[in-house]
């Protein structure tokens, strides 16, 4: 019954409902966000639509994904890229005020990308999806996502649980 009343539901409507249903439920989401290189050392970062900001691919879980599909999934769909590969988890990431539109708690990777190939999926959710030089990053990232790059990029290598 419930996949017939989702059917007829159109996207957009089905987005507001998955995003009232979370606060509704009181429950914290599991995310994944890729602190993602080139291997000339290059970072992926992409620009939020509703923000306007730049910050780490990633995103939320679906039901009866595995993290490393969400990973594939969210690189393709935000930034284009469809080739990866992963280095190693960073740890999580639980502070309840990281996101101000609900509880998350976000797994963190390392992983190496090739230059994505084509644009973002929903131009409404990212603007674009661009490559950084060290000395061209932005000073602050959406939703203080500036620690979770922060263990890569100055070569940590224990895993933080936050």
């Amino acid at each position: 019954m419930r996949r017939v009343i989702l059917r007829w539901l159109p996207k957009a409507a089905y987005g507001i409902v998955h995003e009232a249903t979370r606060h509704l439920l009181r429950r914290p989401v599991v995310g994944i966000s890729a602190v993602a290189r080139t291997r000339d050392g290059r970072w992926l970062l992409i620009r939020r639509g509703d923000t306007g900001t730049w910050g780490l691919p990633g995103g939320t879980l679906e039901w009866g994904e595995t993290l490393r599909t969400a990973l594939d999934r969210e690189l393709d769909e935000e930034a284009g890229v469809t080739s990866l590969e992963l280095v190693r988890v960073l740890g999580a990431w639980s502070k309840p005020s990281r996101d101000p539109r609900f509880h998350a708690v976000t797994i963190g990777v390392e992983c190496i990308v090739e230059a994505p190939t084509k644009a973002p999926k929903n131009p409404l959710e990212i603007r674009e999806a661009r490559l950084f030089r060290d000395d061209e990053l932005p000073e602050t990232l959406a939703f203080d996502m500036h620690d979770l790059l922060a263990v890569v990029r100055q070569g940590g290598t224990q895993t933080v649980l936050e």
